[in-house]
């Protein structure tokens, strides 16, 4: 299938080799689907990590025929269905053979609405790709789309970022998970309406003030307490807890 105008595809050699690196990388990168109807096109906005010892990574018990794309090499789709009626797309993000991915959460759609809301007839446009069960079912995906190479010629595949300013990426822990969920492994475009979870989760924390260091007493103007003289008429000597000891001249040095 020719690969449609206007977005360049992305190279498996660009693609980062840590899953972690590569799921805050595909922030702001292309997700095309094209259709025999049409192409579909979303600007990626949010993404989760799946890591090779992470409870809640479908691979974390090794490989099963369900999901084996996510051993295949970086750049391969794996569709998974849950909640008896929705489809994941995912892509597997280590080398051959090692279990790993990145859930798409959320897309920005750019291209393809109509057809998108032919399989969510009744979403604004905000809400058609907010959610990774609503993205797959806007961009038509389904188990035949399981396995795919997303770096090479076919109808599932990764272009580069499109043009426009960037925004800042944020990081939360993930949604919707009970195990390892305290692991900061979610990425999303700050301030982009299309992007799920709740608003705590969305908001990123005030900048930590700086501490202020107290200026001495010196600097600030302060009147500089002087050693009290001792009744015996011999000064205290500063450190020694002695009231009324004195110091010794210094014995010259043999030269």
């Amino acid at each position: 299938m020719p690969r449609p105008k206007g977005i360049r595809p992305l190279r498996r050699n660009e693609l980062p080799t840590d899953t972690v690196a590569l799921a805050r990388y595909l922030i702001g990168k292309t997700l095309v689907h094209d259709l025999p109807q049409g192409r579909i096109s979303g600007r990626i906005v949010e993404t989760e990590a799946y890591l090779p010892d992470d409870a809640a990574c479908h691979a974390f018990r090794g490989p099963t025929p369900r999901n084996r794309a996510l051993f295949l090499e970086r750049g391969h789709s794996y569709v998974y269905f849950i909640y008896g009626s929705t489809f994941m797309l995912n892509v597997s993000s280590q080398p051959a053979g090692i279990g790993a991915g990145i859930l798409f959460r959320a897309v920005e759609p750019l291209e393809g609405i109509e057809l998108m809301q032919q399989r969510r007839p009744h979403a604004k446009l905000s809400e058609l790709t907010r959610g990774p069960g609503r993205l797959a079912t806007a961009f038509w995906i389904d188990r035949n789309q399981d396995g795919l190479d997303l770096c090479a010629a076919g109808p599932l595949w990764l272009g580069a970022a499109v043009k426009r300013p960037g925004k800042p990426i944020g990081v939360s822990v993930r949604i919707g998970i009970t195990q390892d969920a305290h692991r900061l492994l979610r990425f999303y475009e700050q301030g982009s309406p299309f992007v799920s979870g709740p608003k705590s989760l969305n908001t990123p924390p005030p900048p930590a003030k700086a501490r202020s260091r107290a200026p001495s007493a010196a600097a600030a103007g302060s009147i500089v307490k002087v050693p009290r003289i001792a009744t015996s008429g011999r000064p205290t000597v500063a450190g020694s807890g002695k009231a009324g000891a004195t110091k010794r001249p210094a014995r010259p040095r043999a030269h």
